[in-house]
């Protein structure tokens, strides 16, 4: 059964097709004369397919995000392939980190799978992150710097304009960067490994959470943002934990009110 998208706008338009590295710029020697000691040499070939690896990335996780493809939906190679102007192996490289992530499903000779939550996971998982960033608030009031604080208000006010644009797109890449940033300064190695573990799972839930048709979940967001970051700047730790677990109980609330009114989805995911 062909799947259908979730309602709500359509992902920004892909830039310019991705070009792979041809090959006689991978496979051509480094100019230049001797590297200087202590020094690694350039390496050509693995920068450009780095560079290209971490563009499919980038745009294949955003394409998903926003979702162009419908939760339990095939993954189709060909047309992605096409769309990026890129050939299955860089593709297929990305499809295997995103299902580290959690956002997809791999199927063994049967490509891949955008990954369903079900409403009850959902809760669950909202409910975990919720008291990760509580806790990462708290010790990032503790222990946050004023060059990392200036780097969260500047996202914010990124954020803030995109609001005003109606640009979900760019918002919702300054919403993450700024809850990872507060991860960040929360300077605990097994906080911010366990809370990557559970992020990649909710990028969907959480995009989407914002197209709440029942209420205005994004001006909500919006306002609990700025109290976020009034409380950051402020130090108030205890405050700041209560606030980021109350953003993400809210946030659960409208992304599992979605999951609930989407049974097409559902549908497709098991037929597909």
């Amino acid at each position: 059964m062909p799947a259908t998208t979730f309602a709500g706008p359509p992902a920004e338009p892909l830039a310019e097709p991705l070009a792979e590295p041809p090959a006689e710029t991978l496979d051509r020697p480094v100019s230049g004369g001797a590297a200087t000691p202590g020094s690694a040499a350039p390496k050509p070939r693995e920068n450009l397919v780095h560079s290209l690896h971490d563009e499919v990335l980038t745009r294949l996780r955003e394409f998903i995000v926003e979702g162009n493809l419908a939760a339990g939906a095939r993954v189709p190679e060909r047309l992605l392939c096409e769309r990026f102007g890129i050939s299955r192996t860089p593709l297929r490289e990305a499809l295997k980190v995103l299902a580290s992530e959690g956002l997809i499903d791999l199927l063994p000779n049967r490509g891949a799978r955008v990954r369903r939550i079900g409403e009850r996971e959902i809760v669950e998982l909202f409910d975990v992150m919720g008291g990760l960033e509580a806790l990462a608030g708290r010790l990032a009031c503790e222990r946050i710097t004023e060059t990392a604080f200036a780097e969260i208000e500047r996202l914010h006010h990124e954020m803030y304009g995109h609001y005003l644009r109606r640009d979900l797109h760019g918002y919702f890449a300054c919403n993450q960067a700024i809850h990872d940033r507060i991860v960040q300064a929360a300077d605990n190695a097994p906080l911010s490994a366990t809370y990557a573990s559970f992020a990649g799972r909710l990028r969907r839930a959480r995009y989407s959470a914002n197209l709440d048709a029942n209420r205005d979940r994004w001006g909500e967001a919006m306002r609990e943002h700025e109290e976020i970051l009034d409380a950051l700047r402020r130090r108030a730790g205890a405050e700041l934990s209560d606030i980021l677990f109350r953003h993400l109980r809210n946030k659960r609330r409208a992304a599992a009110d979605r999951e609930a009114a989407s049974p097409s989805e559902a549908t497709a995911g098991e037929n597909a």
